[in-house]
Order: C-alpha cells, then structure tokens, then sequence
C-alpha cells in the first residue's frame, strides 16, 4: 500500500468518528471525517479518497435506503458499509449494488485493518494500471521533437518538473510547440489520470470567458436554463492549460488571481462555493513583463503563473531539428496507410525554408504537399505546384552540425534519439574523463538520472 492513503469516514456518531479516525490515522491513512451525506459531498470535491466507510443510518431521515440510493456519489472509490447487527440484510443488499465489503459495530479493530488494507490497495493498483493503460500517450518528454540544445533542454526540464506541482508558464513565438509541451507534462505527471482542459483566452470572447470558465447556474442569465459547469471545475484533480493567457481582459485577470490564491469560486450566478484542485500550466507568445509595465497584465497575477518558466525557440533558430520533425509528421501519415516519403531535393527544400510560423506552418506546409503527391515520393515538381518559387538548386539542410547528426529516414525516430543520446553521453564523458558527476552536470541531468542511461545504453 502507497502510504497516505485517503479515507473518507461517513458516520453520524462523533465519538466513533474520532475513535475510529484516529486509530485509521495511527495506521498511516489520512482520514476525513463527516457526518452526514451533504458533508460528504463538499469533502469529495476537495480529496479523492481511496476507500468511503459509510454507515447506512444517517441524519437527517436516517433511512438506510435513502443512503443505498446515494452511493454512487461516490463512482469507482470502494465503500464499505459500517452496520449494525440488524442491518445484515441491508449490508448484503448494499454489496449487491457495488459496495465493497461491510463490517459490523462494535468494530473489531484487526478485522477493519485486514478489510481497509485490501480496499485501498485495490484501489490503488486499479488506479496505477489505468494511468499506465491512459490512452496512447507520451510517457515521457520526446514529444517535444528535437536534436538542438534548447530541444533537449526542455525535454530534461519536463521530465524534471512534470512530477511537481509547480506552476509553469512556457514563453516562445506561436508555433513552437508551447502547447505539446504542457500536454507532455501533463502526461508525465501525478494527474495524468484527469483531465487536460486547453482554454485559448484570446479565442473566447471577453463576455463568455467568465461563464467559460467558472460556469454557470439555472437563471444566472437569459438562456441560462440549467446549471452547467465551467472549465475550471472540469479540470479539477488534473491540468488548466491557460493558452495566450496574455490576451485575458483585466477583469478576468482579478478573478482568475482569486482562483490560484485560494483554490475556490463562484460560478456565475452562484452563491455556492466551489472548491477545486488544478495544476495552472500558462502559455503566451508576448513579452508578459512589458505588458505588466505598461499596465496591460496585473504584476501579481503575472507571479502567480510563472513559477517556472520554459522558453522555446523559432524553428529558424534550431533548423538542425527540421529533418526530425519532418520524419516525424511522415511516420504519423504511414499510420493513415499514406506511405509517403521525400526524396533528398526536397528533403533539402524543406530544411532551407525560414518557416516564419515555425512547427506549425513546416507541419501545414508538409501535409499540404503529401496531399498533392501523385507517386510515393515528394518531388520538387510536386513541391514547386503550391511554391512555385522553389529552386531546383540543392541546397544543403543546417550547418556542419546538421550533417554530423546524421539524421536517417530509415531509422525510427525513437532510435535516432537513442543513437544521439548515446554518442552525446559518450562525449561527456570523454571530456571530463568518466567522471560521472562533472558529465552529468555538462548534460544538464541529475547524477542517478545519468547512471541509470548508462545502464540502459550499456555504456558501463
């Protein structure tokens, strides 16, 4: 069992609440306590407990079938039914409807540690293994495509911060895949299990942002005919991606400080409180510090995202990733049955373009020309149909670094990195002579994380 294990205890009895809460505490759970339904509401909106000890009688109607009905407040968590003798019945019709177990007062306190045990532990492996089957997603930081300095630098500085909960704020020209490297450490974080919610702050406009975000209830406004619940609430327990947040208008600015300083709001409308957990990542492609001097962005809020910071680079910049990100948009065509290659000239092409909107106009530019493609193999003349420009000089990708990365279309790109990891270590280590904490500094990784690529490559 993962210790610090969360248990909601639900009884009306006070002095079983505190006997019980606290024996389950000195075993090295954490456990809260309420007694009634409408608590246990509020509590689950702040934790996500691992187990729900529930006893069946509980004010205000003290009907156990109003608490059987109610049990699926609770989805997939195990709930073990706290009953008295009489409520044998009931206790075997609640596990009949998805209950775990039930245990009967008085309460033996080896008995509640054998069933508690198993129940969390359950819990936990379930959860584990969902977060390891969650989709196809990156399980590490080579979604972020890259054999230059700064790629591999911010792949280090994901895998790094992605464990955090830090809030982050990633700063670079459009296109340079700011939002690939949230959503990468989204997946590689403590919530990869929630939800990513991507909210554009400059697409949505400035009177809808509000109920967009903090969502709204019945009659708040004319077309409000039903509670609905924002952004916010639906990226509870996982990751807000605040997009171009530097386009947010100064009235959400305000409201949005109050989130990240004390973790609640009001949807629009509401009187209620609304209690959430998120982890903030923020995103823009404008100078935020000349906006906060010129009284554009507030200055507190502005320290309030920007944690840790993440710069990315025009692609202009790292032109030696260019064949990269170009095999890489390739092998996603292969999957769709679309076998495609280039040949060396406009491979070549490619490579010499400035590509002004970085990543996303070079992936654009690609599918564009796969899309007009009449053989297996892009040509210059099928290039020159969309670009009529283009020049059938070849001309060379990058710079002599470029060459020396021997970049392969034949090889899958995991290999390539590998390949490049590979003789990247073996050349800090040449230089420091084998001292593994002076490489590992050089490279940017902790000393345990260079040991364990040693043992992985074999390079011992």
């Amino acid at each position: 069992m993962q210790a610090g294990g969360h248990i909601l205890l639900i009884d009306d009895e006070p002095a079983f609440r505190e006997l019980a809460g606290g024996w389950l505490e000195m075993q090295g759970y954490q456990v809260a306590s309420v007694g009634t339904l409408t608590e246990a509401g509020y509590a689950l909106r702040q934790i996500t407990p691992d187990l729900v000890l529930l006893d069946l009688s509980l004010p205000p109607v003290f009907d156990p079938q109003n608490t059987l009905q109610s049990m699926s407040m609770f989805g997939d968590t195990p709930v073990i039914i706290i009953t008295g003798h009489a409520e044998r019945e009931l206790a075997l019709a609640a596990i009949s409807q998805g209950a775990w177990d039930f245990i009967a007062k008085p309460i033996d306190p080896e008995m509640l540690a054998v069933v508690v045990r198993r129940a969390v532990t359950k819990t936990q492996l379930e959860r584990e293994v969902s977060r390891l089957k969650a989709g196809s997603k990156t399980k590490n930081a080579n979604a972020y495509i890259g054999v230059s300095e700064s790629a591999q630098k911010i792949r280090s500085l994901i895998e790094r911060i992605a464990p955090t909960d830090v809030r982050i704020l990633v700063m670079g020209p459009s296109g340079t895949g700011k939002e690939v490297i949230s959503q990468s450490i989204h997946n590689l974080s403590l919530r990869s299990s929630r939800a990513f919610v991507s909210v554009h702050c400059g697409a949505i406009p400035a009177d809808l942002l509000e109920s967009e975000l903090f969502g709204y209830v019945k009659g708040a406004f004319t077309g409000a005919e039903k509670d609905k619940e924002g952004l916010l609430k639906l990226a509870d327990g996982g990751t807000l991606f605040l997009d171009e947040i530097g386009e947010m208008p100064s009235a959400m600015q305000v409201k949005l400080l109050r989130v990240l300083q004390e973790g609640t709001f009001f949807p629009v409308g509401g009187r209620e409180q609304v209690h959430i957990d998120v982890r903030v990542i923020s995103a823009t492609n404008a100078n935020l510090s000349e906006k906060v001097l010129n009284g554009e962005f507030r200055e507190d809020l502005f320290y309030r995202i920007k944690g840790v910071n993440i710069e990315t680079e025009s692609l202009h910049d790292r032109s030696e990733d260019i064949p990269l990100l170009v095999q890489h948009f390739l092998s996603e065509q292969r999957s769709k049955a679309n076998a495609i290659s280039l040949n060396k000239e406009s491979m070549e092409w490619f490579c010499s373009q400035p590509w002004k909107g970085n990543v996303r106009e070079l992936r654009n530019a690609l599918e564009s020309v796969i899309s007009i493609c009449a053989g297996d193999a892009v040509s210059l003349d099928d290039i020159s149909l969309l670009y009529p420009d283009v020049k059938a000089a070849s001309v060379m990708c990058g710079s002599e670094q470029m060459q020396e990365s021997a970049v392969s279309l034949e090889l899958p790109l995991d290999e390539q990195v590998k390949q490049l990891e590979i003789k990247t270590i073996r050349r800090a280590m040449d230089e420091t002579g084998g001292n593994k904490t002076q490489s590992a500094k050089m490279l940017g990784l902790s000393r345990q994380g260079l040991i364990k690529k040693l043992e992985r490559y074999g390079l011992n």
